[in-house]
């Protein structure tokens, strides 16, 4: 007996696994901080040459009839050139003063600096009437250094893409349970350490450790909450864990706007998440690892347990040692690999674009999320928004991909999402550019909800998990090329945004040639997942198929009588 056949006695989302759900649920809301705080540590403020002579002058000593703020401003025009256009952002503006600025000539009142010559700043001062320190305030990673913020969020989801494999790794051989609690001590701990580092190079290491960890955190809960559900609650489980996520992304914005400066900021988002660690009595392991595992006894523990707490009797003989936890064996010694996913013709095209459609989405979700302060209107309001509109968008994933198909929803929120964002370059800064850019994270936020749940379903089940896991890699390495894509915007204001929206318009039609799987009886074997379009039923004969195609994949599978359980 499998444990989905024990779920029919104990019900597919009954008491206990909702308790067990929220619980985990509630610990991935800090991994929404640590993913999305790089937004208010490296915020780009204006920036100046600081002149160190000039910093003693105090106006009021002076016979000129200045206030203080009018000192500080004529101090500025004297010391660096003005801004091209009233562009704050003007790279000689930023990043140049004039030489032969001295306090003699300043105090003399002769402000007439049109033909002096320029050199390069060595130091900076910076507005502080928003953010009061971040790290390129701590570093200087402004002019010749601006680039290293985008270095440290790509390193950033560099780690996550090592978590993403060690983690889940590390929660196959010693149990999810304890893989959940290592993560949350190592994503806090470090998080920590991070608010302390002596340098840049010392934070970018320390905030790899912490992606890793982070992933691993959500990664571990999302698989304790998801395996303890039955068949017919997977797609909510699924995604209704995202809405917590969205809840996290919105609280930083709080948190942020109350908290000004980036170590003190870095230090209240790790503080909460040692709490978790108060949960491990409570959370249980999930029964399918241990069952994995020959644990029987430990299994039936916490079914009993679930039992109890669902107000449900379990029959008699359950628990038989005969029937209990044995799964059908396969005469086969071999398992499929990913490797298969691209052996034959029209499995590798359809692979191809799952991928393409990971690494876009990713991309350009967190390519929209970093640069919410682009949008014209207050930073912390942007991003609340950002947050927010991630629920609606979340819930059409869950309502809408039953009713209206896979395809065709995956297809409408990716264009929707590139529409929007192309449009946006149109939308004058403000209210307006705003609304349009939300239109397009609802898009790209709901889309990536589905993708999860359709490329799950488009694998064949011997290759699932392993489809699952390089999609995810591709994802990875669309978020860490987001940060250089944003910086594209010093070679043309709005790159990056048609970027995004060329890309996700292009993955969204190129999903029209995947087949419909809602509905629709999933391929079980590498043969039904060649099969598997968008003209057929998905399980036709092999004698359908040319010679050839069966040879090659006879060559690649051997038997595929093998089943692996879907986690997706």
């Amino acid at each position: 007996m499998k444990f989905d056949d024990v779920l029919t006695y104990l019900g597919d989302f009954g008491l206990y696994q909702k308790r067990t759900y929220l619980l985990v649920c509630l610990i991935t809301i800090p991994c929404a901080w640590h993913q999305l705080l790089q937004v208010f540590l490296a915020a780009e403020t204006d920036h100046w040459c600081s002149v160190s002579d000039f910093k003693g002058i105090n106006c009021s000593t002076l016979s000129w009839d200045l206030t203080s703020a009018e000192c500080d401003e004529r101090k500025k025009k004297f010391t660096i050139p003005p801004a091209a256009d009233d562009d704050d952002t003007d790279y000689t503006h930023n990043c140049y003063r004039y030489s032969n600025a001295t306090v003699e000539s300043f105090l003399s009142g002769d402000v007439s600096t049109s033909d002096w010559p320029l050199e390069a700043c060595e130091s900076w001062d910076y507005d502080t009437s928003q953010y009061k320190t971040t790290i390129i305030h701590e570093w200087d990673l402004v002019c010749n250094d601006k680039t290293k913020p985008a270095v440290s969020q790509s390193v950033y989801f560099g780690g996550v893409l090592f978590g993403s494999f060690f983690f889940g790794v590390l929660a196959d051989w010693i149990g999810r349970k304890p893989t959940l609690i290592i993560s949350i001590v190592i994503q806090c701990t470090f998080g920590l350490a991070a608010a302390f580092s002596p340098s840049l190079t010392v934070f970018i290491c320390l905030r790899f450790v912490v992606a890793a960890a982070n992933y691993g955190v959500f990664l571990i809960a999302f698989i304790i909450g998801t395996e303890l559900v039955g068949p017919s609650r997977r797609t909510f489980a699924g995604i209704a864990i995202e809405f917590f996520w969205a809840f996290g992304y919105m609280f930083l914005a709080a948190i942020a706007y109350f908290i000004r400066k980036w170590k003190t900021l870095a230090l209240v988002i790790s503080l909460p998440g040692f709490l978790s660690i108060a949960l491990y009595p409570v959370i249980p392991e999930s029964v399918r690892w241990l069952l994995s595992q020959k644990k029987v006894e430990e299994a039936a523990e916490i079914i009993n347990k679930a039992a109890k707490v669902n107000k449900v009797k379990l029959p008699d003989g359950i628990f038989d040692e005969k029937n209990f936890g044995k799964e059908p064996t396969s005469e086969s010694p071999k398992r499929a690999t990913a490797i298969d996913l691209f052996r034959t013709p029209k499995m590798r095209l359809k692979t191809i674009n799952l991928l393409f459609n990971w690494f876009v989405n990713s991309m350009v979700y967190y390519g929209l999320s970093l640069s919410t302060s682009n949008l014209g209107v207050d930073d912390y309001i942007a991003f609340l928004l950002s947050g927010a509109i991630e629920i609606p968008a979340y819930a059409l994933s869950i309502f809408t991909i039953d009713y209206w198909g896979r395809r065709w929803n995956l297809c409408g929120t990716l264009v929707l999402g590139g529409v929007a964002c192309l449009l946006t370059i149109l939308m004058p800064l403000g209210a307006w550019r705003i609304t349009v850019a939300m239109i397009g994270k609802f898009g790209i936020t709901a889309s990536f909800g589905i993708v999860y749940i359709y490329s799950a379903e488009i694998y064949p089940t011997p290759v699932r998990s392993a489809g699952i896991g390089i999609s995810s890699v591709a994802a990875r390495i669309g978020g860490i090329l987001s940060p250089f894509v944003l910086e594209f915007e010093s070679l043309y204001e709005h790159l990056p945004l048609i970027i995004f929206g060329s890309l996700s318009i292009a993955a969204g039609l190129l999903v029209l040639f995947l087949p419909e799987t809602n509905g629709r009886q999933l391929p079980e074997t590498m043969a039904d997942g060649e099969q598997f379009t968008r003209t057929n039923n998905g399980m036709l004969s092999n004698m359908t198929m040319p010679s050839d195609v069966q040879l090659e994949i006879k060559s690649g599978e051997e038997n595929e009588a093998y089943k692996t359980e879907e986690k997706a």
